[in-house]
């Protein structure tokens, strides 16, 4: 069988499993009045989060750096249902931040149900330049602020049974061109938080760890960056972020959006011989 048909048939029987176990848990209902600490919150798929978690009725502590534009996405939120809304400005690059935050909305919400980590940091679409300065700071933002934060919440989390939901890349389960710093952070993302995973589990804490892995998403940022450079069709920031608080709320392990990605994963370990040829095929570069 030629590798085309060995792909195409390893999919098919993949996506048959799938849909032969997948059931769908999600309770709209038990989101009203759930606590919910939502990072990232002033724009693209955070912002739109914080709409759904609102439509559902829960009691919201939104933080990104910009304080008007919290402020504007707040009063959105408490218009469309939201139950209680704060906010609190906080540069994730500080170490000291992610422990003020999470005090914050323990103090606001009297305890967490959900924290969802969601910030990133700027990251350039191109080559590896050497700037090993800018990967440790970005590594702060989009990783060690993550370990902090999530540190500082599983005791609320482990007192009232709570989720931790860890917005991810494919980029931390494939490597991919153009993103080398953003790329390790989400690897790094992938491997703390399953590992994390495990150890909660065998402890019999009883919080859920949901890392949720994203592909290509329409919000400004994404497509200005990669505007040119790739040849793949961006998905819905709106459908995001339902997708990213249905997988929390069911308290599933992993949910890829959209959902190929999955398949992608998958076929990116049975075939190792032709990925890296296929991977380089979606991207627009010349060599100099």
């Amino acid at each position: 069988m030629r590798p085309l048909g060995k792909v195409l048939c390893a999919t098919g029987i993949i996506a048959v499993l799938l849909a032969f176990f997948w059931k769908d848990t999600f309770n709209p209902e038990s989101l009203s009045g759930a606590r919910v600490l939502l990072t990232g919150a002033s724009a693209g798929i955070g912002e739109q989060m914080a709409y759904h978690y609102a439509r559902f009725g829960a009691e919201i502590l939104l933080t990104a750096r910009r304080e008007a534009v919290l402020q504007k996405v707040m009063e959105k939120c408490l218009t469309l249902g939201a139950k209680k809304v704060f906010y609190v400005p906080a540069d994730m690059s500080s170490p000291s931040e992610p422990e003020k935050v999470v005090q914050f909305a323990v103090q606001k919400l009297g305890g967490l149900d959900y924290l969802v980590l969601n910030h990133i940091g700027n990251s350039p679409f191109q080559m590896w330049n050497g700037d090993v300065e800018y990967t440790r700071w970005l590594m702060q933002v989009n990783f060690f602020s993550y370990v902090a934060l999530a540190t500082a919440a599983l005791p609320t989390l482990e007192k009232n049974k709570g989720s931790l939901v860890v917005v991810s890349s494919l980029t931390g389960k494939i490597p991919t061109p153009f993103t080398t710093s953003y790329s390790a952070t989400k690897f790094a993302l992938d491997g703390f938080f399953s590992s994390l995973r495990h150890e909660l589990i065998m402890q019999k804490r009883n919080i859920s760890v949901t890392l949720c892995i994203l592909g290509l998403i329409d919000t400004d940022t994404a497509l200005e960056k990669t505007r040119g450079k790739v040849y793949l069709t961006a998905s819905p920031a709106a459908e995001a972020a339902l997708a990213i608080i249905q997988a929390g709320a069911s308290k599933v392990q992993e949910v890829f959006y959209p959902w190929w990605l999955q398949y992608t994963c998958s076929l990116w370990v049975l075939f190792p011989c032709h990925r890296n040829q296929v991977l380089q095929s979606y991207y627009n570069y010349s060599s100099p």
